[in-house]
């Protein structure tokens, strides 16, 4: 006779004693920061950082813990405006934490790690065919049909 298999479980909650680890060495105390980044720091800072780790100053009384320094990874181009918005990002972390749990922003340049892909625009293309009749005579037809899609990803009113 068969015995009933235990119910499915979400691949998450299977792979979270496996993670935990790796991020407690990291310095997160769960994996939550890093997986609900975008939502933390919002999602166009989330498209041009990602947190690292966080590093906690070494203290003698653990009860006296002072706050850590946010790692991120930036890329380079990037790096000035997170920079900027580096007390923004500091408010998020800790309003997401609950407490003041960092008071510093590092910053790394370097590729991230999964890049986040653009929704790309596609014209109407009834619109391009609009803009395209009404623009001058042009030999190079691919010239033209360029002119016209960029002129209704532009005027899309």
């Amino acid at each position: 006779m068969n015995k009933p298999r235990p119910p499915a479980r979400p691949l998450g909650v299977l792979a979270q004693p496996l993670l935990a680890d790796s991020f407690a060495r990291q310095g997160f105390a769960s994996a939550e920061l890093v997986t609900r980044w975008s939502e933390v720091a919002g999602r166009d800072i989330a498209m041009i950082c990602q947190p690292v780790k966080i590093q906690w100053p070494r203290a003698s009384d653990p009860a006296e813990r002072e706050p850590g320094t946010l790692v991120l990874r930036v890329e380079g181009p990037a790096a000035i405006e997170i920079q900027h918005l580096s007390d923004v990002i500091l408010e998020r972390v800790n309003r997401y934490f609950g407490w003041r749990a960092v008071s510093r922003l590092a910053l790394r340049q370097a590729p991230l790690s999964r890049q986040r892909a653009m929704p790309k625009f596609q014209p109407d293309p009834a619109r391009a065919a609009q803009i395209a009749a009404a623009l001058p005579a042009i030999e190079d037809e691919g010239l033209k049909d360029a002119l016209a899609r960029l002129g209704a990803s532009i005027k899309r009113t």
